[in-house]
């Protein structure tokens, strides 16, 4: 069987389906024809995404300019033989290196785990025995059987179904299960309305039936959109953006500065292999080597953070995107909902009853009835928990509605006789033994149906007549109740003699049943958290306009009017084209309804090209396509298939769309603390810069050696930057608007406070160390220690200039960070360790400047914080 012949398969008889396959019905493929099929068109599975290899992680931490320059510091460190200098650079690369390896492999390998699933069974007939298969080993041909509560495993005709309902939410997005049929359907029939078709990973919830499989495999319609989402492009993220523009900035900046300053060096008459020497350190020292740690680390944190809230973070830097999302695009269906129907509303005679409400059943008779009409005919079982409950949706919401209500087995009555469901009468009956003799009918189909069948009604004073003026009254509420997104089942009864009278003849209308699928209850203040942060939230759903627009309003998407599109509307419009009318529907638009799978990609490229930064949630394999395009795709773990699983870049394990606002706030959070400690670790390479530059054009001696240079960029930098990269930040982030994806890391605020701060702490060592030359008299490599005693304390002190503004100098988010004061006491353990460690103290040439030499040192290191309060008063 070709590809084509699936598109056509709902299109024709079962009979002809059948014959082109080659199936002996009802018998079924032999064993032998079975395995050969098997061979020709492959195992029925999705392919799957490889997954990333340990070494091509390794790899990829080795990545960007920033690390390309420390490479060629590292040869050209080894080519003049400087040993242990490529050495010094050498532990900064594999640090980094590690670092990243480690956290994202912890993070592919957990997705990996949450992607295996357990071996699926289908039953099948072969050779005129019923028997359990692989549903790897399904093949084109197969005749499967299907009962309440299977998995569809491949893409089948249908060829026999008795009362046969399929959830396709999953591949639709419609909530409500699908009455299947077996006859033909017109050859333009959509997907969403191909009744005769049974389609991979629908569930069965209800009746029997049997398909022969037309499709397996990545023929099948899940398996063609899991192939456009293969397909789909992914985006870099905005932080991934900003670190390589930022990168190939500092790259240029520093040839420049390492430049100047070995020209500089050679015209005040200092050696060429010196100058070389240090415009290497110099280059190594402006360029923030700890960013890429510290970021990886941040980033690490903060997914961890995130997994303790049950939710997968498949790349770090997704974490942090999170932070800059301006829209979010959710699906319905199990995000928003509970993909479970509940009665909310029952309409009885004179009066409508909201569940919601208190209500007495035992005072009540009309409503009591209703409630046992539901519960009787009925063939769904809550069981004991949610594993527990097998059957239909609307039936098990009728049970739960019986269950919550206090009915129990003193309402039950033992079933005589079952009248199925049927597609011309749209009703069931159950006829149920009364105690005093005769039978009870109970009744319960499409409400119209219903009402039609009834000649009487249950009102406050008993049963009296209901004429033709009120069927009609009953039929409008319906409708009315109908256009909120409700579902309404007619309820009915009536007493005779014998169980063997028509079932839907003088009925007594009791009730109509409204349903709907619950919103969950933690969406409502879950968006109000969105819309405070800044963030707008549109639906994205293949339900109906009437139900999506309902769940907008009740969870809050739009309060003052939901503004709905249906996807018809969109279907083969090219929305880089359209009308300027059109594109500003779209830009106002809270919902969109009933969208296709390729519509939902096209909004999210869309919405991106209007420059929004996208998150997008769903669980379906229809989500998975605009999940990979998405800025972030998030899937729901639990109801998530796997196709949507491996599309996202973050998984919620417990389903929970308030996880969401948590990450959110995570990366607003991690995206502050990296701007901190790009601004701390630039404003004290900027220092050190500075130093060695103002003395080498003054003709002064160097105050800092190469060697010094690269231990303090290991040691005082890294350390306190990792503590501000560990900040939990200070409670406000979700009262600020997003900004902008296009806000670079160091905006022009940022720079201002490098130069400020990076000055301040130039100025204390310099001034220090002209204080050693020329207040203390030291010697030259006496006074270099007290320089380099000066620049690390200074550097030190110069976290606390890392907080905002408008914070208390000694109460702010800085000072509340435990890690800043545990990485402060570990560099002054270094710092003393270099003074005063035999060995160390030598290789960095540091001799003893006496106790006023370090006295001048720790005055003057002070001088950073000091003038850093200062500036911040004027809002530096």
């Amino acid at each position: 069987m070709n590809a084509s012949s699936h598109e056509t398969a709902f299109a024709e008889t079962a009979e002809a389906v059948l014959a082109r396959l080659a199936v002996p019905f009802p018998q079924g493929l032999p064993p032998q024809e079975a395995a050969a099929r098997l061979e020709r068109y492959g195992p029925n599975a999705l392919r799957r995404q490889k997954p990333r290899s340990a070494l091509r992680i390794l790899l990829h931490q080795f990545q960007g300019v920033i690390v390309a320059l420390l490479v060629l510091a590292t040869v050209f460190s080894l080519v003049i033989g400087d040993v242990v200098e490529a050495l010094a650079i050498l532990v900064v690369l594999l640090l980094n290196g590690a670092i990243g390896f480690f956290t994202e492999l912890r993070a592919a390998r957990s997705m990996e785990a949450l992607f295996s699933i357990a071996e699926v069974r289908t039953r099948v007939r072969r050779d005129g025995m019923l028997i359990e298969v692989d549903a790897r080993d399904l093949v084109p041909g197969d005749l499967v059987v299907l009962e309440a509560g299977d998995v569809v495993t491949a893409d089948l005709r249908l060829v026999e179904a008795s009362g046969l309902y399929c959830d396709e939410s999953v591949l639709t997005g419609e909530s409500l299960p699908v009455l299947k049929t077996t006859a033909p359907l017109p050859p333009q029939t959509v997907l969403g309305d191909r009744k005769n078709m049974g389609f991979k990973g629908a569930a069965v919830t209800r009746g029997a039936g049997m398909g022969v499989v037309v499709q397996s495999g990545m023929q099948t319609e899940i398996g063609k959109i899991s192939q456009l989402a293969m397909e789909a492009s992914t985006e870099t993220t905005p932080l991934e953006r900003q670190l390589a523009q930022l990168g190939q900035r500092l790259v240029w900046l520093t040839l420049v500065l390492a430049a100047a300053i070995i020209a500089a060096g050679l015209v005040q008459g200092h050696p060429l292999t010196g100058m070389i020497q240090t415009g290497v350190a110099l280059a190594v020292a402006a360029i923030p080597e700890g960013i890429p740690v510290v970021a990886t680390l941040s980033l690490a944190r903060g997914m961890w953070r995130m997994v303790q809230r049950n939710a997968l973070i498949s790349r770090l830097s997704s974490v942090e995107t999170l932070g800059a999302t301006t829209l979010i695009l959710t699906d319905k269906t199990g995000t928003l909902t509970e993909n479970r129907m509940s009665v909310v509303q029952v309409l009885l005679d004179g009066e409508s009853l909201d569940l919601g409400e208190s209500i007495a059943p035992a005072e009540e008779v009309r409503y009591r009835w209703a409630l046992r009409i539901g519960m009787l005919c009925n063939n769904a079982e809550l069981g004991a928990g949610e594993e527990g409950r097998t059957g239909d949706p609307t039936e098990l919401a009728l049970l739960s509605a019986a269950h919550e209500a206090g009915l129990g087995p003193d309402d039950a009555r033992p079933r005589l006789v079952q009248h199925a469901f049927e597609t011309d009468s749209l009703m069931m009956a159950t006829v149920h033994a009364l105690p005093e003799g005769g039978a009870l009918y109970a009744v319960k189909g499409a409400p119209e149906a219903v009402i039609a069948s009834c000649s009487e009604v249950l009102g406050p004073e008993g049963v009296r007549p209901l004429d033709a003026e009120e069927k009609e009254a009953w039929i409008a509420r319906n409708a009315l109740a109908a256009g909120k997104g409700l579902r309404g089942i007619g309820l009915a009864m009536k007493r005779a003699e014998t169980a063997e009278e028509a079932p839907y003849e003088g009925l007594t209308l009791v009730a109509i049943a409204c349903l709907a699928d619950p919103l969950r209850k933690d969406v409502p203040p879950a968006i109000a958290a969105c819309q405070s942060a800044g963030i707008r939230v549109i639906m994205l759903t293949g339900d109906h306009a009437e139900t999506a627009a309902r769940i907008a309003k009740d969870s809050g998407i739009s309060e003052d009017g939901v503004v709905a599109i249906e996807g018809r509307e969109l279907a083969g419009l090219d929305l880089e084209d359209a009308s300027e009318e059109t594109l500003e529907r779209l830009r106002h638009a809270s919902v969109f309804a009933r969208v296709a799978p390729a519509t939902k990609l096209a909004l999210v490229s869309f919405f991106q090209r209007e420059g929004e930064t996208v998150a997008m949630t769903g669980d379906g394999v229809n989500d998975a396509p605009a999940l990979k395009k998405a800025d972030i795709g998030i899937a729901m773990g639990k109801r998530g298939t796997q196709v949507a699983r491996e599309a996202a870049h973050m998984v919620l394990k417990d389903d929970d769309f308030a996880t969401i606002v948590e990450a959110v706030r995570q990366g607003r959070v991690i995206f502050g603390n990296i701007r901190k400690f790009v601004v701390y670790l630039m404003s004290c390479n900027l220092s050190e810069i500075l130093v060695v530059g103002i003395a080498v054009g003054a003709g002064l001696p160097a105050p800092l050696l190469p060697l010094q240079i690269l231990f303090l960029n290991l040691v005082t930098d890294v350390f306190p930057a990792l503590a501000l990269g560990m900040g939990r930040g200070d409670g406000q982030e979700m009262q600020r608007p997003p900004r902008d994806r296009t806000e670079p890391i160091l905006a022009r605020r940022e720079w201002r406070r490098i130069v400020l701060f990076g000055a301040f702490v130039t100025l204390a060592t310099m001034g220090a160390f002209a204080g050693a030359l020329y207040g203390l008299h030291l010697a030259t490599p006496e006074a270099v220690t007290v320089a380099f005693v000066a620049l690390a304390m200074g550097q030190l002190w110069n976290v606390f200039n890392m907080r905002e503004g408008d914070t208390h100098a000694l109460r702010n988010d800085v000072t509340r960070n435990p890690y800043v004061w545990g990485a402060l006491a570990l560099c002054l353990v270094l710092i003393a360790a270099a003074l005063w460690l035999p060995g160390l103290t030598d290789v960095l040439q540091l001799p003893s400047p006496g106790v006023s030499g370090l006295l001048l040192a720790v005055a003057m290191s002070l001088l950073p914080p000091v003038l850093g309060h200062l500036a911040l008063r004027f809002r530096a």
